[in-house]
């Protein structure tokens, strides 16, 4: 049973990413970390999040703009392993609270859709990409941060998703690196791989058939949701 509601988590999060260019962390990480714990849901969200990314940057890496994600990722890179410290040194009910909550942020954030001049040049670009990564290592949620950018510096979703496909490739991987990969039994491993694969078909299958707005508000539901739950199992834990 847990391993079809694995299934079922990863290929819905590996289909929204298809989707939209983003949003696999923000669907999967609050139920991989119900379904697996903090630690290990994070770090399956990383490597999952990162394959997908690996996959969709195949077709788009000629959109990347190197002078805008270098300082991005160079900061995110450095934070990363900030992130995976504190993630470490905090017992499971205060990591549910904490990555809960870091959840709920994420969400308010790409709800709001922040306008901050600052973001959209070099220093806004190390900001966001410092954010990003602790984010991403110690909640698996680096996206918002990076979806701020691109909305400051006035990037067209064309234009967004192979630079956020390129992001979420390097800081996964770091991340992945700075902590451990989670620990699954060989079958789950089996079962992540095929509902990944599932997931990015019927993506494919249903893009540019389904009305982004409506993909969107569904993910960052189904993200509050998640990590409104999480601060839950948190706060109950205590």
């Amino acid at each position: 049973m847990g391993d079809v509601v694995l299934a079922g988590i990863v290929a819905v999060a590996g289909c929204v990413q298809w989707l939209t260019g983003m949003g696999f962390a923000l669907v999967a990480a609050p139920a991989l970390m119900l379904l697996l714990g903090p630690v290990d849901g994070v770090l399956l969200a990383n490597c999952s999040a990162g394959l997908v990314s690996c996959a969709g940057l195949v077709s788009g890496w000629r959109g990347v703009r190197p002078r805008a994600m270098v300082p991005f990722v160079a900061a995110a890179v450095c934070t990363v392993p900030v992130g995976a410290w504190t993630a470490s040194r905090l017992s499971e009910p205060v990591l549910m609270v904490v990555l809960g909550a870091l959840v709920c942020l994420a969400v308010g954030l790409v709800v709001h859709g922040l306008r901050m001049p600052g973001l959209a040049g070099t220093g806004g670009a190390l900001v966001a990409g410092g954010a990003g990564g602790f984010m991403n290592a110690a909640a698996g949620v680096g996206g918002p941060p990076m979806s701020l950018y691109g909305v400051n510096a006035g990037w067209s979703m064309r234009e967004f998703v192979p630079n956020a496909q390129f992001y979420g490739v390097v800081v996964n991987v770091v991340s992945v690196a700075a902590g451990r990969l989670p620990r699954l039994a060989g079958r789950s491993w089996v079962v992540v791989g095929g509902a990944l694969f599932v997931g990015a078909v019927v993506g494919w299958v249903l893009a540019g058939r389904v009305p982004e707005r409506g993909v969107r508000g569904l993910v960052l539901g189904l993200a509050l949701v998640g990590g409104g739950l999480t601060v839950g199992k948190g706060v109950w834990g205590l």
